[in-house]
């Protein structure tokens, strides 16, 4: 396939089914990281690694007023070792690996071997261990299984009936 000849027509990160994961994740998130009127600074380029280190996936979003244009911003990112996967108006999806706990990409097959499986609490909704069984205690008063009894002095309600029953007049 030819280069394209626009030069925003170009891929940042190559087109893998990481990069598809991350856009499809990414697709979510709020902008954690903004570029104001003072451009890519220092102090944003510390913010967006501390970010990083603590999703992995991060959404920036650039401002107007910015003097940098947004993938001058994100050639700047590539120079900061941080992968972009997404350039999408004023937004960019900015990505790095995460040393430790990648989400995205597997692990190494060391790291994984070293770290020991977490224990899980037991999932919601089970049930507890059956007690011993013993038959449902129905007396003479009792409802049948299932079924409410009805207070005291009482009267049942009325059914109505149902939507498509025929009503006539009385």
């Amino acid at each position: 396939m030819p280069a394209p000849t626009n030069p925003k027509k170009r891929a940042l990160m190559p087109s893998s089914p990481l990069r598809r994961a991350l856009r499809a994740a990414g697709h979510h998130l709020s902008p954690v990281v903004q570029v104001g009127k003072d451009g890519l600074t220092e102090a944003v380029l510390r913010q967006l690694h501390e970010a990083l280190l603590a999703h992995e996936l991060v959404k920036m979003k650039v401002g107007t007023e910015s003097p940098e244009d947004r993938l001058e911003i994100a050639d700047r990112l590539l120079a900061e070792d941080v992968q972009v996967a997404q350039v999408l108006g004023r937004t960019v999806l900015a990505y790095r690996r995460h040393p430790e706990r990648p989400r995205f990409e597997p692990a190494p097959a060391g790291a994984a071997a070293e770290r020991p499986e977490p224990k899980r609490a037991p999932r919601k909704g089970r049930r507890a261990p059956a007690r011993e069984a013993r038959p449902p205690a129905r007396g003479k008063g009792q409802p049948a299984k299932g079924r409410r009894a009805p207070a005291k002095g009482t009267r049942p309600a009325a059914r109505r009936p149902g939507p498509r029953a025929k009503r006539t007049r009385r």
